[in-house]
């Protein structure tokens, strides 16, 4: 095979290894090499489990299933997946010696769709944190240039697909982990609707807000690990682009943002108007509090599961996961219930705004890929924190739990990728998908692929 295939979609190399043109052991060994070609600069895994893997491509092409779409397809997943047998570390040195008794749920699903696991990848300790910096395994670069993030938490999972280290991966989201690495490295990020995949077998961060996403190179993609990861998936009702109506957010979203994604989104909403669709202005809930929410919502959630370990491991954890921890108890009973109550209140605002349309269109990010170790970044000439900025615009939707896919829309001019969002009703996931597959199909806009040479 030529290096190209490592940057096929899935949809590619199930029809390649139904027709015999390679073999699951074949297509393992090429991520493998690349693997250990780029180990030094990806930093995208923590640990592989290639002897397993290898056993279970052996099985697959003695007996192939065609009909199976992940049938020998590699993936990796997040370093807060269980996976029996093998550590689950969060990223830190505090469960570094975090032995899995079972695989997590997904995992398991996964398994009996022929999918097949190699690693665990790199991530911002514990997920707290959307730069993806990590002080333990490295900082994962990103792929269209290494003196930028990545994005995170989940930046190893973004970075092992973008570099062409596996097929797929899976990631966890609570203010935007998935949607927002994905959209900085030139992904398609998937958040379902709330609690639609199973968590169990995930390390929380916090479970009001914690979502199981996939980083995939296509909708497409995305559309096959979401109807293996959910029993009774439905088949898209959505036919085409004509008559579909999709909600601009008339504040916020498009405020503070970078002009060249401006300019991006606009170029796609005029595509989209072309297309048939109806774009139409609508009210949002108030943002004006909504960051100060959910970190009432995460913090004392996040110190409730590492509470355990604090006190005979506390020197462990990094110092600024521990400030977090501190503020988790800081915070009073009262304030967490009141953010709780804002949380419900967001739900209750945004399904009403889904009487009007089909869908939401928003930039994924206000900013490009910021550079590594930045502390803050300019956008549009004021400064803001580089992990807010990253997540400005996904947050939201974790604490409405509805149901976001961002995917590339563009190229900056500094070289980087720019990405969209789409946000549906609560479970019109396969809608949602569809759709965003509708967009790639028929736009015109082939993201380049990242010079690795």
């Amino acid at each position: 095979m030529t290096a190209p295939a490592a940057f096929a979609p899935i949809t590619e190399l199930a029809v390649q290894l139904r027709n015999g043109d390679i073999s699951a052991a074949q297509l393992l060994e090429h991520y493998a090499d690349r693997i250990e070609h780029l180990a030094d600069i990806s930093r995208a895994f923590i640990s592989l489990d290639l002897e397993r893997a290898r056993a279970k491509a052996a099985l697959i092409d003695a007996d192939f299933e065609a009909e199976n779409l992940l049938n020998g397809i590699p993936y990796a997943c997040k370093d807060l997946f269980d996976v029996q047998g093998i550590a689950t570390t969060g990223g830190s040195r505090v469960l570094a010696d975090n032995i899995a008794q079972q695989d997590a749920e997904v995992v398991r699903r996964l398994d009996r769709a022929g999918a097949i696991f190699i690693g665990k990848n790199n991530l911002h300790e514990f997920a707290y944190g959307a730069t993806g910096e990590n002080e333990i395994y490295g900082t994962p670069p990103n792929p269209y240039d290494p003196t930028r993030l990545a994005g995170g938490s989940s930046s190893g999972s973004a970075a092992a697909v973008s570099y062409g280290l596996c097929a797929a991966a899976l990631g966890t989201d609570t203010g935007g982990s998935v949607r927002a690495p994905a959209a900085l490295c030139g992904l398609v990020g998937f958040k379902p609707t709330f609690g639609r995949i199973s968590t169990e077998g995930v390390i929380p961060y916090s479970w009001t807000l914690d979502h199981v996403g996939t980083l995939t190179r296509s909708a497409a993609d995305a559309a096959i690990l979401f109807e293996a990861l959910v029993p009774g998936c439905q088949k898209s009702s959505t036919t085409g682009l004509d008559g579909l109506t999709i909600g601009i957010p008339q504040a916020f979203f498009f405020e503070r943002c970078d002009s060249e994604i401006l300019d991006s989104v606009e170029r796609l909403m005029s595509f989209l108007r072309n297309a048939g669709a109806k774009l139409e202005s609508v009210a949002m809930p108030s943002m004006e509090y909504t960051r100060t929410v959910s970190l009432t919502v995460q913090m004392p959630e996040a110190l409730s599961y590492h509470n355990r370990y604090l006190e005979q491991r506390g020197e462990l954890y990094s110092q600024d996961f521990r400030a977090g921890l501190a503020l988790g108890q800081c915070l009073l009973a009262e304030q967490y219930i009141r953010a709780k109550r804002f949380v419900e209140t967001y739900r209750r605002d945004l399904n009403a705004v889904f009487d009007q349309v089909d869908t939401i269109l928003t930039p994924a990010t206000p900013a490009i890929a910021p550079p590594i170790g930045a502390v803050e970044v300019m956008v549009d000439g004021s400064a803001e924190p580089a992990g807010n900025a990253i997540t400005r615009y996904t947050s939201f939707f974790n604490m409405t739990g509805h149901p976001a896919i961002t995917f590339p829309c563009g190229m900056h001019s500094a070289g980087l990728p720019i990405a969209a969002q789409l946000v549906g009703r609560h479970h019109s996931d396969e809608s949602l998908i569809e759709t965003a597959r509708l967009i790639e199909q028929v736009y015109d806009f082939e993201l380049p692929l990242p010079d690795l040479r």
